[in-house]
């Protein structure tokens, strides 16, 4: 049978696991559901098989090999939303249907992208086998990301590690399932960070890797400086990085260029190229009779002797250009002289052309080690910038905005498609949705002809321009208004112009789009590199510059074109899945939500569209078999399994649960249903029918537990005081509770422990003082000690006048020297400790002494020390000058069972009569016993009876120190239970559930099957259980005014409300009752006669 994640991880339900099933589509809706994840530490959510996965800023706990084992081969309902579950699900869609599968991972920076790669990749390397050939390509598949995140990755405002290039790394897998191959596509590495850096940015990590990381010997020969020494490293101010070991960081590029199988010269003049790229950008110039000059000569040197060129050659080339010129049928080359601000630009060009061809070369060489000469199977992973909209957008952002324009046009295209399709294989009738077709945004930017689109006329303007062509972007912005500017997502303004994207309107500045968009490398250049001494440079600049020209020099906008509408294809050849990431907030901590960063992202994620195109025909399906496995349990016919038709199965299970015809439709293989508050009446009902069989399994195994468990800790009490005093009648079969206070429901008490604490014992006991006058106190025994807590009035602050607790003292265990009680049948005691002793009096002595004797056992290795006898002294406080000293108890022979006290002086006298011998032990209750209270018994979440309530927003100013609470018709129960048989019962009430005042509904889980109004209201207009006759009593009655819980075997527990049979009254106020065949007492006050 399979494993159903409510069952066997015990997961507590936060929201909805799946966003399909949203009563509400809005924003807001899925924002709420979101951020209530988010915040009980579930960053996954799924809309139908589209993953969301929010960035929690921290090391979750659930990635583990117990997930990896718990996923695998597990369908995706079977546990809760995880990134293994979609591997898992696209390695097994690849082995079973035989097809590419792709996976889309889309998100703004620092919304945890590549780290979802890196998931996805581990999981498949985990559950993949393969010999020895297969780890090796296992090896380098992992290897490839601290790699090219040292070269590719850099720290920007929103993102300590955030991806400059976007990837698509394909992984091959034979025919077995073992990953025997793969490939990386990259694109649109961000060349520009090389030269230029915005404040509290830095450069790609590999240079601040090899200046930490570098030994002495290559630190000596590269010329190694610190960071701030670097042109190209100190614009932004920036070099360190929160949380990263630049120099362990450079270790494991080192390494992972081992394993990749780069030769250990080539990587020598790899980190010789990214030192030599610092060193020429320490070379700047100067204007000289309008001509730039390299301002200091010897700077040149060291970058020439890096890079194997000529520093001659090197000047020449950086202040002056080749250029070609036709006249007359005739070509003749001249030699042009720059300026300042174009030999500047030239070093930079040659910067970024090193830097972008060392990256293309180790993306090749990984290529080169896993390439494999025939495809067979293969999943690919997407790693892409995300939508971007800054303050000032560029060229930059309006190249990874197509990109992503692209991807979204894929996202709506393939999901409606995939959905179309299924319905049409079942035979399913349904209407498409009406949604954003963005095709007409795509056409605006990449459109050749009628009208040209704004890449074309870009890459138009580019063409007339020269050098770095002046006033070029101007002539950009006008061309575009007269070809575009009737455009319906078109806009112009003084400086640029808006692009109407699917996630919003995006205003471009046109200022520097020509220039970036030509990124020329001129020819000199070229020669320069390819006279370089080395080898491998030499290998970095292939191109043949004798060859004829023809055309226009390619532009990063064709370029990017190109590559998307690549990509594109490859994607349209897979299945596709969806990770759709999500950043929570800026400042980079975890449980942060910024509600409208989360609203923005949820926008032009396009979740809510999402969802709508998953519920628009039908919200869930599932396969016929799976189905009934699922909801079995529902019927007596179909558990434990269905005989018969499959189909005729799934259809007795609906009418059982009576969902109308119209929320659902039998396809050929599968069922459909319509809405999710339909499936929330299938979920409720299954929930209903496994909860009400757990609870019967769970009541039967504690009550069994606790019954075993409590004879013994009786037992060992009734040791404890064996032979050494009596016994009250009524006390030596009691039930042990514990807490009488009901802790869980009392903050105000809870304060003074320790977070998670553990409370074994609390009860409201009496406390006298030097003159014998009684306080109420509330006493709490932990492992690790014994607190009192009192009340005090306010004195000062805005709560003047209010009752406080306050915590009147803390008994290590340590400083406990000893208990000492009488021989007779009382419950007082005497806490001896180091300072002072209290004197206390409880009706559950026993219990609290069995708990403390162990726990002092447990923490001082020695057993407490216990003394018996009727002259007890303790000592007192010593209070200023004057105080302190000792006070005697004495114990004598009385009448009845109920203590008289005599305060004389220093002496408090004690009367009570003889209880059972000392030597009487508690009896082993019979099954009858046990059952007797049965079904009556009431359980409560809070308190027992018997504990003293203390109200944490509503005191009485009336309050005593003895009773805190006077009971009143239909309020709270009686403060005071009368005394029982004789015994003295101090005042008891019982406590109040107090529910914090703030707003804290993110924290809390929903109902199980509540969603939405609809299934609210419908829930709220069934009919009440009809009530059952009662035969007309024979005697008095009695009606319940307050809820009782009885404490011993022999009394009766009721509700409010409740009536039945009185049968005594006794004046000591416990009355005897009869109700639902059991009779035994209850307090006379907690009922009126009728």
């Amino acid at each position: 049978m399979a494993k159903y994640h409510w069952q066997s991880q015990n997961v507590k339900h936060s929201g909805v696991d799946d966003m399909v099933l949203l009563s509400k589509i809005t924003e807001d809706a899925i924002v709420e559901n979101l951020k209530k994840r988010y915040m009980d530490d579930y960053i996954f959510t799924y809309i139908g098989p589209v993953l969301i996965s929010v960035n929690p800023f921290k090391q979750m706990p659930y990635f583990t090999e117990r997930e990896i084992e718990l996923y695998q081969g597990a369908a995706q309902y079977e546990n809760p939303p995880h990134i293994y579950a979609l591997t898992d699900n696209m390695y097994r869609n690849m082995m079973i249907d035989g097809e590419n599968q792709c996976v889309i991972i889309s998100g703004e920076s620092g919304a945890g992208k590549t780290v979802a790669a890196k998931y996805i990749m581990g999981y498949i390397s985990n559950v993949s086998g393969g010999g020895s050939k297969v780890q090796h390509v296992k090896d380098i598949i992992l290897q490839s990301n601290p790699l090219l995140e040292a070269f590719g990755n850099a720290k920007t405002v929103r993102n300590n590690n955030s991806s400059r290039f976007g990837k698509y790394f394909e992984i091959q897998f034979s025919r077995g399932g073992e990953p025997d191959g793969g490939k990386i596509s990259n694109f649109l590495l961000e060349k520009s960070r090389v030269v230029s850096q915005n404040e509290n940015e830095r450069n790609f990590h590999i240079y601040y890797q090899l200046i930490e990381g570098a030994n002495a010997q290559q630190k000596e020969g590269l010329g190694i400086m610190t960071p701030d020494y670097y042109y190209y490293l100190n614009q932004s101010g920036t070099y360190k990085v929160d949380g990263t070991n630049d120099s362990k960081d450079f270790q494991e590029t080192m390494e992972a260029m081992q394993v990749i199988g780069i030769p250990g010269d080539v990587q020598a003049q790899v980190l010789q190229i990214i030192g030599g790229i610092l060193h020429l950008g320490n070379i700047s110039f100067i204007e000289a009779g309008n001509y730039g000059q390299v301002e200091s000569t010897d700077l040149l040197a060291f970058p020439a002797y890096l890079l194997g060129i000529d520093p001659n050659r090197l000047q020449e080339k950086l202040t002056s250009r080749k250029m070609d010129s036709k006249w007359g049928g005739k070509s003749e080359s001249i030699d042009v002289t720059l300026n300042q601000e174009q030999a500047t630009y030239t070093r930079d060009a040659l910067a970024k052309a090193l830097y972008t061809r060392v990256f293309d070369y180790l993306v090749e060489a990984i290529n080169k080690a896993i390439r494999k000469p025939n495809e067979e199977y293969s999943i690919g992973v997407l790693d892409i910038y995300g939508f971007e909209i800054f303050k000032r957008n560029g060229f930059e952002q309006f190249c990874i905005n197509f990109v992503n324009e692209k991807l979204q046009q894929i996202f709506i295209e393939l999901t409606l498609k995939a959905e179309q399709e299924e319905y049409v294989q079942e035979g399913i009738k349904w209407t498409p949705i009406q949604y954003f077709n963005n095709k007409i945004v795509c056409d605006l930017i990449e459109n050749k002809l009628n009208p040209p689109g704004i890449m074309s006329v870009l890459d138009d303007v580019c063409a007339t321009m020269y050098a770095k062509g002046e006033g070029a972007d101007g002539t950009l912005l006008q061309k575009l208004q007269g070809s575009v500017g009737t455009h319906e997502h078109f806009n112009s303004w003084n400086s640029g112009f808006v692009v109407h994207h699917y996630a919003g309107k995006v205003s471009y500045d046109v200022n520097g789009f020509c220039e970036r968009n030509r990124d020329v490398l001129f020819t000199d250049l070229i020669e320069l590199m390819q006279s370089s001494e080395y080898c491998f440079i030499r290998s970095l600049f292939p191109e043949s510059l004798n060859a004829e020209k023809k055309g226009r020099p390619s532009t990063v906008s064709t370029k990017i074109k190109k590559q998307a509408n690549d990509l594109v294809n490859t994607l349209m050849k897979c299945t596709p899945h969806y990770i759709r990431c999500i950043k929570p907030n800026e400042t980079k901590r975890p449980k942060d939500w910024e509600e409208s960063r989360a609203k923005h992202q949820v926008e032009y994620l396009g979740l809510r569209e999402n969802i709508r195109v998953r519920r628009a025909g039908f919200a869930y399906r599932r396969v016929f078999k799976k189905f009934l496995q699922r909801y079995a349990v529902l019927t007596a016919e179909t558990w434990p399994c269905w005989r018969g038709p499959e189909q005729q199965g799934v259809l007795h299970l609906l009418r059982s649960v009576n969902m109308d015809n119209d929320q659902y439709q039998l396809g050929r293989s599968k069922v459909f249903v319509k809405n999710p508050e339909s499936l929330f009446l299938l979920e409720e009902m299954r929930e209903r029918k496994f909860d009400t069989f757990a609870r019967i399994i769970q009541k039967s195994w504690r009550k069994y537990i606790a019954r075993k468990k409590y004879e013994q800790m009786r037992e060992e009490a009734s040791d404890i005081l064996h032979n050494s005093k009596e016994r009250r009648r009524n006390s030596i079969n009691r039930n042990f509770v514990g807490d009488y206070l009901g802790l869980e429901q009392r903050p105000e008490l809870r304060q003074f422990l320790a977070r998670r604490e553990r409370v074994d014992f609390a009860d409201s006991v009496t406390k006298f003082d030097r003159r014998f006058k009684s306080i109420k106190r509330d006493l709490i025994l932990t492992p690790k000690c014994i607190y009192l807590i009192g009340r005090e009035k306010v004195k000062k602050g805005p709560e003047k006048g209010q009752i406080k607790e306050v915590l009147k003292r803390k008994l290590e265990f340590g400083n406990i020297g000893g208990v000492s009680l009488s021989t007779r049948q009382d419950d007082f005691f005497i806490l001896h400790e180091a300072q002072y002793d209290s004197l206390l009096e409880s009706n559950f002595k026993t219990e609290f002494l069995s708990l403390l004797c162990k726990r002092y056992e447990e923490v001082n290795r020695r057993k407490l020390t216990l003394s018996f006898t009727d002259r007890l002294e303790f000592r007192v406080k010593k209070e200023g000058w004057g105080g302190g000293g000792s006070r005697m108890v004495v114990f004598q022979r009385g009448q009845g069972d109920q203590a008289q006290l005599k305060p004389g002086g220093k002496t408090l006298t004690i009367t009570v009569g003889d209880g059972l011998p000392k030597s009487c032990k508690p009896t082993r209750k019979s099954a009858q016993q046990y059952h007797g209270g049965g079904r009556n018994h009431v359980t409560t979440k809070g308190h027992q009876n018997g504990a003293a309530q203390f109200s944490a927003s509503k005191t009485s100013n009336k309050q005593s120190n003895i009773s805190y609470a006077t009971p009143q018709r239909h309020g709270p129960p009686p403060s005071t239970a009368p005394p029982k048989m004789g015994s003295q019962r101090f005042p008891r009430a019982p406590t109040q559930t107090h529910h914090p005042q703030g707003n804290l509904d993110f924290l809390s889980v929903p109902d199980q099957g509540m969603s939405g109004q609809q299934r609210k209201r419908s829930i709220s207009q069934r009919p009440p259980p009809a009530p059952k006759p009662q035969a007309r009593p024979q005697g008095p009655r009695c009606r319940a005014l307050y809820q009782y819980v009885g404490q011993d075997t022999d009394e009766i527990s009721f509700n409010v409300n409740d009536v039945f049979d009185l049968i005594k009254q006794d004046a000591s106020g416990w009355w005897t009752g009869r109700f639902r065949g059991k009779e035994g007492l209850f307090p006379g006050n907690y009922v009126e006669k009728i």
